[in-house]
């Protein structure tokens, strides 16, 4: 009774010992790496004690395995939201979303941290389920429906109309000046050209 009041002991799995065959040869067999040696299911002979894994006594060290064994989430006030798998179209989206603000020139954001550069760890994806109310007014049509929000913004006119007209904006900003520079056009230059002349 007081073994199953404590609860289930950390780490405690079991290795079989088993007896070699001599007609078995080893061809193909692969051995763990010591990468591979810290998982929960697999241990080396070092770490084992009669073919059983036994815990550490260390208090440290028995920590750091209920860490290592327990699940990467954000903790019971956030219903234990688990960290997910960061996908490259994933990734792309949460760029997107950091840089908003310069999407679309009439909305604005609150800024959010300045000075984190990465992308959070915990985070959630839904999709947005309209009501039967906005059926013709705020709801997107199965063709503008993509799988991503980059997807979405690549297929939007009025988006790529801005971006098309922001990039040349900045490129005459940044164009080198040359002899355009010094050349003076219009009026001016007939005046000038007068007065050199008289």
């Amino acid at each position: 009774m007081a073994e199953k009041d404590k609860g289930p002991v950390i780490g405690l799995s079991w290795h079989p010992t088993l007896p070699t065959l001599s007609s078995f040869t080893i061809k193909n067999i692969k051995i763990p790496d010591e990468a591979e040696s810290s998982s929960a299911l697999w241990k080396p002979n070092s770490q084992l004690v009669d073919g059983l894994f036994v815990p550490p006594n260390d208090p440290i060290k028995l920590n750091k395995l209920r860490k290592s064994q327990c699940k990467d989430t954000l903790g019971k006030d956030w219903f234990d939201m688990p960290a997910p798998n960061i996908t490259p179209e994933l990734k792309r989206d949460l760029q997107l979303l950091k840089l908003r603000s310069a999407i679309d020139p009439k909305r604005h954001y609150k800024r959010g941290d300045p000075k984190s550069k990465d992308l959070p760890k915990y985070f959630q994806v839904g999709t947005v389920v309209e009501s039967a109310t906005d059926f013709y007014s705020g709801r997107l049509t199965k063709k503008e429906r993509k799988a991503t929000i980059a997807d979405e913004l690549l297929s939007d006119q009025t988006f790529q109309a801005y971006r098309k007209r922001k990039v040349r904006e900045i490129e005459e900003k940044n164009r080198p000046g040359g002899n355009d520079k010094w050349k003076i056009k219009g009026k001016q230059s007939r005046k000038r050209a007068k007065e050199r002349r008289h």
